[in-house]
């Protein structure tokens, strides 16, 4: 199998988003960790979220790694880890 690519990641925690999303208990909503994860594997013009969980709440300021590899023709895996432990996964499907 081939070798995970990594990258650092942290959503500020005065990003614009947290304050709305929830008021009192910010979490960083999975569509801006979606749009993070395809910018960081360079996934331009076309491509599908095929599938995606989120398995616990990020916080505003969370240490992330996002890490990500082949998954077939045309598909890449990616996880996003929070402290060492699973926060989201998911598969985009490249055009």
């Amino acid at each position: 199998m081939t070798n995970w690519q990594t990258q650092a990641l942290t959503i500020p925690a005065n990003h614009p988003s947290a304050a709305g999303h929830f008021p009192g208990n910010p979490i960083i909503a999975g569509a801006l960790l979606l749009d993070a994860a395809l910018d960081a594997m360079g996934v331009t013009g076309g491509a599908v979220i095929r599938g995606a969980k989120f398995l616990r709440p990020v916080r505003p300021g969370t240490a992330l790694e996002l890490r990500w590899q082949p998954a077939g023709e045309k598909l890449l895996r990616f996880e996003y880890l929070a402290a060492g432990e699973l926060a989201a996964s998911g598969t985009v499907a490249l055009a």
